[in-house]
C-alpha cells in the first residue's frame, strides 16, 4: 500500500537524522568564516587585559572630582603613561588608552577648560566615577567559553575568536556535493533554446545554493531521460557526501530517479512530502552518501532545497539548529483559502509586514527571485485578510539568523 505524504516537521527529522556531522578539521580563521564552531572554545587571554579608557578626556585620581588639576602626562592609545595620578594631578588619555596607575575616573574632554598644563572642570562629572572606563575582564576572562559548539562564525564570531587568542578553529570538513539535472527539455546552450525546451536553471540555482554554506560543489548535467544516462551519471557522484538530484523525481513515464537509484544501490527513505510547491520530494541513502532527490520545477526545486537541502548541509557542517529561521508578521494583503497541502507562497517582507507575490506558479521565477519570504500556510487555512498574523520563513542568507 502507497504511504501518504509525510508532514514537512516529520520528513526534515528523517532526514536530520541520517545526517552525522562530517570529520573534524582545523582551519585558520580566514577559512572558518561561513562555517559551524566544532568544538566549545575558550579564552586564552582576559580581555581587555587591564583598565582601558572608554573615551577621550582627562584621568584623574578616585575621589578628586572638583579640579582643577595639573596635567602631568598623556595615556594614548597603546603607549601608556608610566607616572602615577594623584589628586590635583591629570593624565590626558585618549579612548583605548590604559588608565595611569592611580586614576579611578575619566573626565570628557568636552566637560574641561585648558590652559596650558592647568585644567578646570566646565561640565558635569562622570556619575558613577568609573562610568567611561572599560575595567580588565569586562569583555570576558581567561578560560570563559566564549563560543559554544555549532555557531555560525560570521564576522563577529571571528573578531571575538580572534580577541580571544585564536589562530586556527575546529570546524567540520566541507561537504562535498554533486548536483545533478535531468530532462531532455533542459538546453545547455540559451542561444539555440528551442520553444520546447528551458534553460538549464536548477543546476546552477542549487550549486549556488550550497556553495553558499561552504561546501564543494561539482554539477553534472543536464542528464538525458534514459536509465543509462542516469546510472552514468550516479556514478561520477561516487565520492559526494551529499547527491542533489533536480527533475525526474514524480511518477511519469519519463520520471527516471527512483529508479536510477534503486538500480545504483541506493535505498528509498521516503517520498513525497504533502508540501505546495514540492511535493514528489525523495531522501535515500547508499553506504555514507546521502541522495536528496528534488522536483524539477524551479520554484519547487527552490523551495524544497531551502527546507531540505540547507539544513541537510548545516546539519553535516555542526550546525546547533540547521533548520531555517521563522519570525511572525502581519499580512499586507489579503489571501485566498488555502488548498489540500501545506503551501509556501513567495512574498516581500518591508519588516513590518508581508505582501503576497500575485503569481504563485511552480514555473515563475520572477516572483521568487523579487521575494524575501515564504509566507507558510496550513493545510485548508482560511481566508486572511491585510493585518492577520502570519509565519514567515526568511530568504535571505538562506533563512538563518
Amino acid at each position: 500500500m502507497k504511504q501518504p505524504p509525510l508532514p514537512l516537521e516529520e520528513a526534515q527529522a528523517r532526514l536530520l537524522a541520517l545526517a552525522a556531522p562530517l570529520p573534524i578539521e582545523r582551519v585558520d580563521v580566514d577559512g572558518a568564516l561561513g562555517r559551524y564552531l566544532a568544538e566549545p572554545l575558550g579564552a586564552r587571554r582576559t580581555h581587555p587585559a587591564t583598565d582601558l579608557s572608554a573615551m577621550d578626556g582627562y584621568a584623574v585620581a578616585a575621589g578628586d572630582m572638583a579640579g582643577p588639576w595639573q596635567v602631568i602626562g598623556e595615556s594614548a592609545a597603546g603607549h601608556p603613561f608610566t607616572g602615577e595620578v594623584r589628586a590635583g594631578s591629570a593624565a590626558r588619555i585618549s579612548t583605548g588608552a590604559v588608565m595611569p596607575a592611580g586614576a579611578g575616573a575619566v573626565i570628557l574632554q568636552e566637560d574641561i577648560a585648558r590652559d596650558g598644563d592647568r585644567i578646570t572642570l566646565t561640565g558635569e562629572a562622570p556619575i558613577p566615577e568609573d562610568k567611561h572606563i572599560r575595567r580588565c575582564g569586562l569583555d570576558f576572562r581567561l578560560g570563559t567559553q566564549v563560543l559554544t559548539p555549532g555557531v555560525h562564525l560570521g564576522p563577529a564570531q571571528i573578531a571575538l575568536a580572534i580577541s580571544a587568542g585564536h589562530s586556527h578553529l575546529a570546524v567540520r570538513r566541507r561537504p562535498r556535493v554533486v548536483v545533478l539535472d535531468s530532462g531532455d527539455e533542459l538546453a545547455i546552450d540559451f542561444d539555440s533554446c528551442a520553444p520546447h525546451q528551458v534553460p538549464a536553471s536548477n543546476g546552477v540555482m542549487l550549486a549556488a545554493m550550497a556553495r553558499a554554506l561552504s561546501c564543494e560543489v561539482e554539477r553534472i548535467g543536464p542528464v538525458p531521460d534514459s536509465m543509462e544516462a542516469m546510472a552514468e551519471a550516479l556514478d561520477r557522484a561516487g565520492e559526494a557526501d551529499v547527491v542533489v538530484t533536480s527533475g525526474g523525481a514524480s511518477v511519469g513515464d519519463h520520471d527516471l530517479v527512483r529508479p536510477a537509484l534503486l538500480a545504483w544501490g541506493a535505498a528509498l527513505d521516503f517520498w513525497r512530502v504533502a508540501i505546495k510547491p514540492g511535493k514528489p520530494i525523495l531522501v535515500a541513502t547508499k553506504g555514507r552518501q546521502l541522495i536528496l532527490g528534488l522536483p524539477g520545477n524551479p520554484v519547487s526545486s527552490h523551495v524544497t532545497a531551502y527546507l531540505f537541502l540547507l539544513p541537510l548541509l548545516r546539519a553535516l557542517l555542526g550546525a546547533a539548529d540547521p533548520l531555517p529561521r521563522r519570525i511572525r508578521t502581519r499580512l499586507a494583503a489579503p489571501m485566498r483559502a488555502g488548498g489540500a497541502r501545506r503551501e509556501f507562497l513567495r512574498a516581500v517582507w518591508d519588516g513590518e509586514s508581508a505582501t503576497p507575490q500575485t503569481v504563485q506558479d511552480s514555473g515563475a521565477l520572477a516572483p521568487l527571485a523579487a521575494s524575501n519570504v515564504l509566507i507558510d500556510r496550513a493545510a485548508r487555512a482560511p481566508a486572511a485578510e491585510a493585518g492577520d498574523t502570519v509565519t514567515v520563513y526568511l530568504l535571505e542568507n538562506g533563512g538563518i539568523a
